[in-house]
């Protein structure tokens, strides 16, 4: 996430490209689904099936996403003055909870199937649909990628997550549905559905991690506030940053801190000197909301905890 926040975008091309890739995302999602719908229920396939579910699970994520990203871009206003951003995080954690369901769902339906293995019809037409779901998914996730390269969107990253297990369900159903044809062994169609998920489950833990981190208002990576730090310190009257806090909201960031000024200064130069720096951060940080307190040199007063900051820069 840190090249996504340290890319200069503003949030009206941020919003420009998640809005694209997050349609992209529920087209693909509704041509994965109804192709793997008809092909489950002329073959019987579990592993088809397995994938079915978490394709049509994709697909509600996908569309919470794609309203998600364009809730998240709307202005302020009076009840939301910090902006909209963390619907971002709370579509991000649907799509966790979306996903353990698919694996619970998909685990017991595979047990069974290894407790009374059932035979496969016409497995050529799941190979076909499964080698589809493979190209369709990649190009999805090579997008998504190329999106989260130069944004910081944590709900894009979710969808991405999805369509990575996906895309590796894809893969197993694929070798589960062959293996089968092969050998004329129905058991192995029931374990891909187990490996499917399995692999739901971690991708879930990773989504939900990501979506914690961001409704925890957990700093930004160590890079982007170095970053911070040196725009900052381009002036030379501005000295001993403290209290740097920052924190990511959607396609915003947030970004407040204490800097020491020459006492000598008057209210209106010591304004000016304030107002250039957070101007310089808003050039490096286009989606950034800055808030600069000043210090006197030598005269600032010690912040009481819980909120002083020991790691000073």
């Amino acid at each position: 996430m840190t090249t996504g926040i340290l890319s200069g975008m503003t949030p009206a091309e941020t919003a420009a490209l998640t809005r694209r890739v997050t349609l992209l995302s529920v087209a693909t999602a509704v041509v994965l689904v109804t192709l793997k719908l008809v092909v489950w229920l002329v073959s019987g396939s579990v592993a088809v099936m397995a994938s079915m579910a978490d394709s049509a699970l994709d697909l509600v994520a996908s569309l919470v996403t794609f309203f998600a990203v364009r809730y998240a871009v709307a202005p302020p206003d009076r009840e939301h003055r910090f902006g909209h951003g963390k619907a971002e995080a709370f579509a991000s954690l649907l799509q966790a909870g979306l996903v353990f369901a698919s694996a619970a769902l998909i685990g017991r339906e595979a047990v069974q199937r290894l407790i009374a293995p059932e035979p496969i019809a016409r497995e050529g037409w799941a190979i076909a649909v499964m080698v589809v779901s493979i190209v369709l998914t990649l190009g999805l996730v090579r997008a998504q990628t190329q999106v989260l390269r130069k944004t910081a969107s944590v709900a894009v990253s979710g969808d991405r997550a999805h369509y990575f297990s996906d895309l590796a369900s894809n893969v197993i159903a694929l070798i589960g549905i062959a293996s089968t044809a092969a050998l004329g062994m129905a058991g192995l169609d029931a374990a891909a559905g187990l490996a499917i998920a399995a692999l739901l489950v971690w991708g879930a833990v990773g989504v939900f991690r990501e979506a914690s981190a961001q409704l925890m208002d957990r700093e930004l990576p160590d890079e982007a506030r170095r970053r911070i730090v040196e725009v900052v310190r381009q002036d030379p009257r501005l000295t001993h940053v403290h209290q740097l806090r920052t924190r990511a909201s959607g396609p915003f960031v947030h970004i407040q801190m204490h800097v020491d000024l020459d006492p000598e200064l008057s209210l209106e130069a010591a304004h000016e000197v304030i107002d250039q720096a957070e101007r310089r951060i808003v050039a490096a940080f286009p989606s950034a909301d800055v808030i600069i307190h000043a210090d006197p040199r030598g005269r600032a007063e010690t912040h009481s905890e819980p909120f002083s900051d020991e790691d000073q820069v």
